[in-house]
């Protein structure tokens, strides 16, 4: 562990050079507020329709790992356009979400196999940074697709992490109207995702005066992590009414724990990305709601964006993706599979 932690440690520090040194005239991204963006349903109005990718186009998608539903759902959507239009297509991921050392080897393997763009979804925010700048110098369009937020990155496509936490807290502002205590599980420390959805939620519910935040602490992405967590917290605040956890699979550790201290019927439970076992937990009445990011959608939304720079389209630094707030009074609207379907939804709201 104490090797690992060096070695990540070094990684930072050096990702955090070579960032500040390759980016002098370009501002450190901020995906939530960075001004110039646009949203991903007006990206053939703006820019016409996709262009007809060049013969022998390949992409690389580097995720951080296949564990989590969610990032093998943004490979299918990768896929799904990829096949669709015969573009070769590559997607590999690290052995799990903190081997951050490891998804960094894999990027930097896969630049020197003749790629013409790489989608990156980096661990944190720092350490594929070495990589996006290798990338560049060889020419591979490189776009940065959630959650964490490459400094550097010169496009990125993902939705409004801030906006997923705001969007939990204004649901137990309309529905606690008395108000009380809540807590917070993080994702892991130093991601943006993790930072922004926690500020969201934190800063929204805080200004309504009727909440008290009680505990907010990192679960690391782990379902295992987040019930420890949530336990304790259970026994300390025993008047507690909700939780919201920054990903889906830590919600869910978060149900077993309500769950078996016997406060199910008093506490709201609350997750973010949208991956199946959070529909089916709402479904069964387990887990009060997800804020979906539609990661099937996104993926192919991103493959689309990545495409468009290969072709040397010039797009706005940042692609904002849809979200929505899922409950027992909508599930069923968002629950498909038909990703065209989904569009017309979304578009239409």
């Amino acid at each position: 562990m104490q090797h690992y932690l060096k070695g990540a440690f070094a990684l930072a520090a050096i990702a955090l050079t070579v960032g500040l040194a390759n980016a002098q005239d370009l501002a450190p991204l901020n995906s939530d507020s960075e001004p110039d963006r646009m949203d991903w349903s007006e990206l053939d109005a703006k820019f016409g329709a996709l262009p007809a990718p060049a013969a022998g186009t390949k992409v690389a998608g580097v995720s951080k790992t296949l564990t989590n539903e969610y990032w093998r759902s943004l490979g299918d959507g990768y896929k799904n356009v990829a096949d669709k239009l015969g573009v070769g297509f590559v997607y590999q991921a690290a052995a799990n979400e903190g081997d951050q050392i490891g998804q960094l080897s894999i990027a930097e393997d896969l630049i020197n196999q003749g790629f013409n763009a790489m989608l990156l979804s980096p661990q944190t925010d720092a350490n594929l940074v070495p990589a996006v700048e290798k990338a560049k110098a060889a020419g591979i369009a490189v776009l940065n697709v959630n959650d964490a937020v490459i400094p550097s990155a010169t496009n990125y496509v993902g939705n409004v992490q801030k906006d997923n936490g705001v969007r939990v807290a204004q649901w137990f502002i309309d529905n606690k109207a008395d108000g009380g205590q809540v807590a917070v599980i993080e994702g892991q420390p130093g991601v943006y995702a993790a930072g922004q959805r926690t500020a969201g939620f934190t800063e929204t519910i805080n200004a309504n005066g009727k909440f008290s935040v009680v505990a907010s602490v990192p679960a690391n992405w782990s379902r295992e992590e987040a019930f420890n967590a949530a336990s304790t917290i259970l026994q300390q605040y025993p008047d507690l009414i909700g939780f919201y956890a920054n990903n889906d699979g830590m919600a869910l550790g978060v149900v077993e724990a309500v769950k078996a201290a016997g406060r199910a019927d008093k506490v709201a439970v609350f997750g973010t990305d949208g991956v199946s076992d959070a529909y089916a937990a709402i479904r069964a009445g387990d887990l009060t709601g997800t804020v979906d990011s539609f990661p099937v959608l996104t993926g192919e939304i991103a493959m689309e964006v990545a495409l468009r720079l290969a072709a040397g389209q010039k797009l706005p630094r940042v692609v904002a993706t849809p979200q929505a707030l899922i409950t027992k009074d909508n599930v069923e609207t968002y629950a498909t599979t038909d990703m065209a379907a989904l569009r017309a939804t979304l578009t239409a709201k």
